[in-house]
């Protein structure tokens, strides 16, 4: 007697060899079996004909914390067929305090923001200052820790001082590179890569050094990809939306505070300013993160620069920045082993309204850039590697069933599921908390907060495999 018969889709399981029409049977959480036409009685059967099957989707960078945009990203990465992410900010806390209102049954692990003036005084902080970071953070229950180099840069030897602390003491580590000496760009980049001095380090949206701020955009993208195949330790992904994600917060001296959005001006034209964000909203280049009544949206124009102003200027913002070429190549570039460049593809979305994993990326597909077991790929098997999900990813019996289900031709999500639970269903999120995924350390804080944790070792090492 299986719990759950989920019949007739097109399961797409990289890892496992299948692509083509197959049932897929649950039982206690697990798969139970996959294949045609499977026998036996289940509690629950439910006819997916027509729509395609795959290990859940995995979002390897999102942000969840209401600095950003919002506290709806769990809801609005549901409401897109993802059931696991990686938030790649924080503030921690402000994460877990919101998930028992707004979690919506998925899987997340947090990386912790190391970068001033938030949780650092300053841009040099002491390696004791570091540890202290790093040790609560972990025990409060985060995978490991994010430098905001492009945002709110630290100095480049302190940067590299973190990584190897954070790596020491057995943390997640990832950077949007950028210092105090180079920004969020391809020198920045570049930077980060030498500075990781081949240590294992989860490199942020690849995409965002690739936008011609310095040389060509795809004369950037080239000096990426061969950077990243040169440097194996590091791992990344890139995202397909034109948006990015950032502040339009200005200081006392009406600077802007975050060093991407003052890139985003200079690109349009405008000062780095709060007079250069007021013609940015009313020229329709800037946009506004707003609430728009249980997720979020962009807004423009006059009506974003009386939000902008009402709020101090202290919003989550947007630019439509990112060129579509290195998008494309980004997403399709191989190493010389057949791996892929950049591991996987994911959003920056969550609370930011671009969660595009399926609505965009499934189009790589259609115009033969992918295929649709390599989509599945950097879309679940791959992520779940970079996140030491050894039981995720892939559909082998007994790995946890984690399924999203859509539709190909309309690139829409139809269900998803977490251990077998329902998390989308008919067009509504019917499943509330998460699941956190923590160190060892963390492990009893998420409990006592009454929720489920997954215990992974950031210090295992991850090895590639091959496009399938």
């Amino acid at each position: 007697m299986y719990d759950l018969l989920l019949k007739g889709a097109h399961v797409v399981d990289p890892l496992n060899g299948v692509n083509g029409v197959a049932d897929v049977a649950i039982t206690d959480g697990k798969i139970a079996a996959v294949g045609r036409d499977l026998e036996g009685e289940a509690k629950e059967t439910i006819d997916l004909t027509g729509l395609v099957l795959q290990p859940g989707i995995i979002d390897s960078h999102v942000h969840l914390g209401t600095m950003w945009g919002s506290p709806y990203g769990p809801r609005m990465l549901a409401m897109n067929g993802v059931t696991t992410c990686l938030d790649m900010a924080g503030p921690l806390d402000d994460i877990l305090d919101n998930v028992p209102q707004y979690g919506a049954g998925i899987n997340m692990a947090i990386l912790q923001f190391a970068s001033p003036p938030f949780t650092f005084k300053t841009n040099a902080p002491s390696q004791q200052e570091m540890i202290d970071l790093i040790d609560k953070s972990l025990a409060d229950g985060a995978l490991g820790v994010k430098l905001l180099g492009g945002h709110y840069p630290l100095k480049p030897d302190v940067s590299s001082l973190l990584v190897k602390t954070a790596l020491e003491r057995r943390a997640y580590v990832a950077w949007h590179a950028g210092t105090s000496e180079h920004g969020s760009n391809i020198e920045g980049m570049m930077e980060a890569v030498e500075m990781a001095d081949g240590y294992p380090l989860h490199l942020a949206h690849i995409n965002a050094y690739c936008r011609g701020a310095i040389k060509n955009e795809l004369e950037e993208t080239a000096i990426a990809i061969e950077k990243l195949k040169a440097n194996p330790n590091i791992f990344c992904e890139s995202y397909i939306s034109p948006k990015n994600g950032t502040r339009l917060t200005c200081d006392e001296q009406g600077k802007i505070q975050s060093k991407v959005t003052g890139n985003c001006l200079r690109h349009f034209g405008f000062s780095e300013d709060r007079d250069g964000v007021r013609k940015a909203l009313l020229a329709q280049k800037a946009f506004v993160v707003y609430d728009a009544g249980g997720y979020s949206d962009l807004m423009t124009g006059e009506a974003a620069l009386e939000m902008w102003e009402k709020a101090g200027s202290d919003v989550g913002g947007s630019f439509n920045i990112n060129p579509p070429i290195p998008r494309v190549q980004l997403a399709q570039a191989k190493r010389d082993d057949g791996s892929f460049v950049v591991d996987a593809i994911s959003t920056d979305g969550g609370c930011i309204p671009r969660n595009v994993i399926l609505s965009q990326g499934l189009s790589l597909v259609k115009l033969d850039i992918l295929s649709l077991s390599e989509f599945v790929q950097k879309t679940s098997l791959n992520p779940a590697r970079m996140l030491r999900l050894t039981n995720k990813g892939h559909l082998s019996v007994g790995a946890d069933a984690d399924i999203t289900v859509y539709d190909y031709a309309t690139q829409t999500p139809k269900a998803s599921f977490v251990e077998g639970r329902k998390v989308l269903w008919n067009g509504e999120v019917v499943a509330k908390s998460a699941t956190v995924i923590c160190t060892e350390h963390g492990k009893q804080a998420i409990e006592a907060r009454g929720m489920k944790a997954i215990v992974v070792d950031p210090g295992e090492q991850v090895k590639r495999i091959k496009a399938l």
